[in-house]
């Protein structure tokens, strides 16, 4: 196998901000090397994708150093808001984009089309990059997450142990969550909320007192992130994976709950309906509401709370989704078949 470059945000591996981008990234250069590439990270700093001069500068300053036609892998975040970096490399180097997140402006569609291809990971997000900039059919593959296996999750009886597992920042409605709860304080539960404080401390402070009013501050914990074997004691106490999400390309925690048996409440936004799928016996193993919808959030949670029928069909469905889950040696086949291509090309 040949040497791929891949270029990463800087905080690839701070314990402080884990992101699924991060976590597929780590997972992706993994996978490449143990199918045999040499994998050649290159982290390049910046508060990515919002670069200042000196962050594309460095950049810029990667690119230019690498051998002509090399395979590059470059990570949404950096590679799609600076065309002008990209263009000037994009007969030289063989520049392979990974999209986590669609930025939706002019820039990212210019970077792409300076890209040999694009790497998404889920259907929803290709299809997405397709309609808003009409790239090739042929250029756009699809590498969903892989998942590790992990033992069941014992659940308890009555399934009052609610988990969100996500950054607390307005996109991923964790106001549009507690509101829900609050609508539900009359049954007996409580939700344990998993991911970094930081992204949006605006936001976290205005959350904080919305629990507060609510009088739901002893039954929702902000937890801050959680990695390793902290955050598998999370999966493995939880009943239900909850996910407010407004939008989201695929839902990694989806399949990392899926994994170990534990049923999932999500809105259908962009790719989560992908990401939880179906049992071999084509039984949902969860609960799909519209994004940004407290009422229906609300009355989702008091049928999974109220109906133990449910509950039993829910995590027997999602006992058999696990079976179908794949690990993280397929999304870097991909991955390295669409890098051989190009590089071919």
């Amino acid at each position: 196998m040949a040497t791929v470059h891949v270029v990463l945000p800087n905080d690839i591996d701070d314990p402080a901000e884990p992101s699924g981008g991060n976590g597929y990234d780590r997972r992706l250069c993994r996978g490449l090397a143990a199918a045999g590439w040499t994998v050649r990270e290159h982290a390049v700093p910046g508060d990515w994708p919002r670069p200042d001069r000196a962050a594309r500068a460095g950049l810029a300053s990667v690119l230019a150093a690498l051998p002509d036609g090399s395979p590059v892998l470059l990570d949404g975040l950096v590679a799609s808001c600076v065309p002008e970096v990209l263009a000037p490399h994009a007969r030289r180097l063989r520049l392979v984009v990974v999209v986590h997140l669609p930025l939706e402006h002019d820039a990212e569609a210019a970077a792409l089309a300076a890209a040999g291809a694009v790497v998404t990971t889920s259907e929803w997000t290709r299809r997405r990059l397709r309609d808003r900039y009409a790239l090739p059919a042929d250029r756009v593959h699809v590498a969903r997450p892989g998942v590790d296996p992990a033992p069941p999750a014992p659940g308890s009886p009555a399934g009052g142990n609610l988990l969100c597992v996500a950054a607390l920042a307005p996109h991923k409605g964790h106001d549009v969550l507690v509101e829900a709860l609050a609508a539900v304080a009359d049954l007996p539960w409580t939700c344990v909320c998993v991911g970094p404080l930081t992204r949006d401390p605006g936001f976290v402070a205005a959350l904080r007192r919305r629990v507060t009013g609510h009088g739901l501050a002893d039954r929702v914990r902000l937890v801050g992130p959680r990695t390793g074997a902290a955050l598998h004691a999370a999966y493995a106490a939880a009943d239900l994976l909850v996910l407010a999400s407004r939008r989201e390309t695929y839902g990694m925690v989806v399949t990392e709950a899926l994994a170990r048996g534990v049923p999932v409440l999500a809105t259908a936004a962009g790719g989560l309906p992908e990401a939880l799928g179906r049992a071999p016996d084509g039984a949902a193993p969860g609960l799909l509401v519209p994004p940004d919808d407290p009422a229906a959030l609300a009355g989702a949670l008091r049928r999974w709370l109220g109906e133990p029928d449910l509950r039993r069909a829910l995590r027997r469905a999602a006992r058999g989704r696990r079976r179908t889950l794949d690990d993280w040696a397929v999304p870097a086949t991909v991955a390295g078949a669409v890098l051989a291509g190009t590089a071919a090309a």
